[in-house]
């Protein structure tokens, strides 16, 4: 397919800039694929669209504040993302300037936090190793931003609304979006209706976001990404499987999490690993038989996966549809179930 056919209209009024408060007040598009019905629905109410016994999927990942400003060979003002922890010191980062960025070259970011690039590869990303006193995390939550989107021009008054109310795992360089929309009290009552909830982790860089620049949708690469699934996730879901109980994915991390690590017969085995899967039409899920997600970018890999898992003509029609009654897109807009 082209890339191209996955572009639609979007009035830019309708790209969120602030999330919405309380988080489960959101609007929920739910869509029935065997029915092929379409219900407007608020967050909140989502427990109506679960049975119990069935399978929520979580991502417990949780964003860095990844986004640091620093001077470049004693010069040059550059911006650093970090996408993925190599080891200890090292990163694998997006900078900006990229071409003046080159191998040797230093970043000073405070007094005690400065970095080397390492590494020098295609698509601006670079390998720098940090030198610092004290713990990074520590250095990070003082001199790093949250790495909000670019179409995001409003400041976030809140940190924590960039994160998921159940991230437990540093090392993302952006939210997976669709959590955001739940609070405790809604996964409480969830699990006071019997719904089984299920912690994986993905921690979130640039294979989630990069763009697809690529003609044709088949010669896109993913940049791999690391996951982890424990013993009693995988347990609960292979289980549910079992028995025909559903398995309800929360955002398309989790879907790519959960088809990485399955068999060919649909079971998953817990571990941990790195994964570039790349998801378009056709495809053929091995678990997530229901999809919570946001409504994503245009010719994104985000809605490519989307469109895997709904039919391509029907995303684009929901999509549209989704337009004309005014839903919320991108990070902080509202969500979408697919089921």
């Amino acid at each position: 397919m082209l890339t191209s056919e996955f572009d639609y209209f979007l009035p830019t009024e309708l790209i969120a800039q602030t999330p919405i408060e309380p988080r489960d007040a959101s609007r929920l598009f739910v869509y029935d694929r065997k029915e092929n019905t379409i219900k407007h629905e608020v967050f909140r109410n989502l427990p109506e669209y679960i049975n119990a016994g069935e399978v929520l999927v979580i991502n417990n990942t949780k964003v860095m504040p990844a986004r640091l400003h620093g001077v470049l060979n004693g010069s040059a003002k550059a911006e650093v993302l970090l996408l993925k922890r190599l080891d200890y010191k090292t990163f694998e980062t997006v900078m900006r300037p990229a071409k003046k960025a080159r191998v040797s070259s230093k970043i000073v970011f405070s007094d005690n936090l400065s970095a080397t690039v390492t590494g020098f590869f295609d698509g601006g990303i670079r390998t720098l190793e940090f030198d610092f006193d004290g713990v990074f995390e520590d250095i990070l939550r003082e001199y790093g931003e949250m790495p909000l989107p670019h179409y995001i021009k409003e400041k976030l008054a809140d940190k924590s609304r960039y994160q998921t109310v159940y991230g437990k795992n540093d090392g993302s360089a952006a939210a997976p979006t669709a959590g955001l929309h739940f609070t405790e009290g809604l996964l409480d009552s969830l699990r006071a209706k019997g719904v089984i909830i299920a912690e994986l982790l993905l921690h979130v860089g640039l294979g989630t976001f990069r763009p697809v620049n690529s003609e044709r949708v088949e010669d896109h690469k993913m940049h791999s990404e690391y996951y982890e699934i424990g013993e009693e996730a995988a347990d609960a879901i292979n289980a549910a499987k079992k028995e025909g109980r559903k398995i309800i994915a929360v955002g398309t991390t989790s879907v790519r999490t959960l088809e990485s690590a399955a068999d060919e017969d649909g079971y998953l085995k817990a571990g941990s690993g790195e994964t570039d899967i790349f998801i378009y039409p056709p495809y053929k899920f091995k678990i997530a038989d229901a999809v919570i997600t946001n409504f994503h970018l245009p010719k994104s890999s985000l809605i490519m996966l989307v469109s895997a898992f709904a039919g391509y003509e029907n995303t684009m029609r929901l999509y549209k549809t989704a337009v004309e009654e005014r839903y919320r897109f991108f990070s902080f807009g509202d969500a979408m179930l697919i089921r």
